[in-house]
């Protein structure tokens, strides 16, 4: 199958692209949000081929996977095609959870009965008003990047991108709080920002490469998750992969996605805090920890399940 899709999410998309399917992503000169091609810093297959806008009116793909709601008026002006049942088959890939009032959390697809909205957590699915439009789940899913951790580091680690902008929505307060007690090594894009914000306790790293980001992280004593408000964030699962013990706020779809036995899920900070100190107290705990949570997230979030959970719903969309 041939499929066209926007390069959104890179995380999200590293996995996807995984399948045995050719894949079509919209290039632009400049590589902005409408056309960032292929990923720069992950691994992608070469069955991921770039695309021009000017090649799109006379390409031959079978679905579309949208992922922003502006995609649905970007795919008509550049390639003059419909989407949904009198057009090319499409689904919606829902990553976010809803902003504003509550009463308010009406999906943009919501009014379509032809596109199917596929939301990656029951979080998202439960959150969002879906009115006609078929609303189903396809839980995340990470490659195995093998067993890593050391722990050897003195401090915990997070991963985000833009903490400053995304502050309460990312939970950056919290990692200010925890950084009170416990030193916080936090990763990504804009991370540098933060030193106007929280003075203390905390070492930035900005934006690598997947592979130097897992290798990194696996060297801190574990893992917090701090997120307030978004589906789950592939980052949490990606640690739990390669062997992290996690303490995640317990929002979003986390408490789910978590057993007891990887580590802490709270929404006491300071519990949060004080088993952080615990754990690099005694690091046969928070190795033991880990163990379990690699286990846990190989099996709940694996790749084959996620390509085959998608290759179901792609062959029915497709017919």
């Amino acid at each position: 199958m041939r499929i066209l899709a926007w390069h959104v999410h890179a995380a999200w998309m590293t996995s996807f692209v995984q399948g045995a399917h050719e894949y079509l992503v919209p290039v632009l000169p400049d590589r902005s949000a409408d056309g960032m091609g292929r990923a720069q810093t992950y691994a992608w297959p070469d069955s991921v081929r770039e695309i021009t806008p000017e090649e799109l009116p006379t390409a031959d793909f079978d679905l579309v996977v949208l992922q922003r709601p502006s995609e649905l008026e970007l795919f008509q002006r550049w390639t003059g095609r419909s989407l949904g049942r009198r057009g090319v088959p499409a689904v919606y890939v829902e990553h976010n959870t809803p902003r504003g009032d509550i009463n308010d959390w009406h999906h943009p697809l919501a009014g379509r009965a032809d596109i199917p909205i596929v939301h990656v957590t029951e979080f998202n699915r439960t959150m969002w008003d879906n009115g006609i439009a078929p609303a189903m789940v396809i839980e995340h899913g990470v490659p195995d990047y093998g067993y890593h951790y050391t722990g050897e580091l003195d401090s915990l680690v997070v991963s985000v991108n833009e903490p400053v902008r995304r502050w309460r929505v990312a939970g950056t307060d919290v990692v200010g709080r925890i950084a009170e007690q416990v030193l916080v090594s936090v990763y990504g894009m804009g991370t540098s920002e933060l030193k106007s914000h929280i003075p203390h306790g905390l070492a930035m790293v900005d934006d690598l490469s997947q592979a130097e980001l897992h290798e990194r992280m696996a060297a801190h004593f574990a893992y917090l998750h701090p997120y307030r408000w978004t589906s789950l964030g592939l980052s949490l699962i990606e640690a739990m992969t390669i062997g992290l013990p996690v303490l995640v706020l317990a929002a979003t779809a986390a408490p789910e996605a978590v057993p007891a036995e990887a580590g802490l899920v709270s929404s006491d900070v300071g519990l949060l805090a004080s088993t952080a100190s615990r754990w690099r107290a005694d690091r046969d705990e928070a190795r033991e920890r880990g163990q379990a949570a690699r286990e846990h997230a190989l099996r709940h979030f694996g790749l084959p399940r996620f390509l085959d959970d998608w290759d179901r719903l792609l062959k029915e969309v497709s017919r």
